[in-house]
């Protein structure tokens, strides 16, 4: 019977030993899940600051990986934080903190639906 190596979201499915594994087996399944979860957070803070997503993406990846909402304060003293660990500027913080502050345009109702 084969043993699920693969950790649940959270990185410790199944961190009490299995039935009738020694405790090496064991240590060595624990460093597993302990290497595979370092290597997800490495790889996502890598992706918080990647040029390849946009600024927009950064920050919501730096909100979930901290668990931390951004600012609504343009002068609150995590939005050099975020730039930081984002590597964008306070100013490209500070303008998504306004498009998330606008508010969305009213949806005008047409009378005719195919118009």
């Amino acid at each position: 019977m084969q043993q699920d190596k693969s950790p649940d979201r959270n990185g410790w499915h199944g961190a009490a030993p299995h039935v009738g594994e020694n405790s090496a087996d064991y240590r060595e399944r624990m460093a597993l899940v302990q290497a595979e979860a370092l290597e997800r957070r490495q790889q996502q803070l890598h992706e918080q600051s990647s040029p390849l997503n946009t600024p927009s993406d950064r920050i919501r990846i730096w909100e979930r990986l901290h668990q931390v909402q951004l600012p609504r304060n343009p002068s609150h003293r995590l939005i050099a934080v975020i730039a930081a660990n984002t590597g964008l500027t306070a100013n490209e913080v500070r303008a998504e903190q306004e498009l998330r502050a606008a508010v969305p345009p009213a949806v005008v109702a047409s009378a005719d639906p195919f118009a």
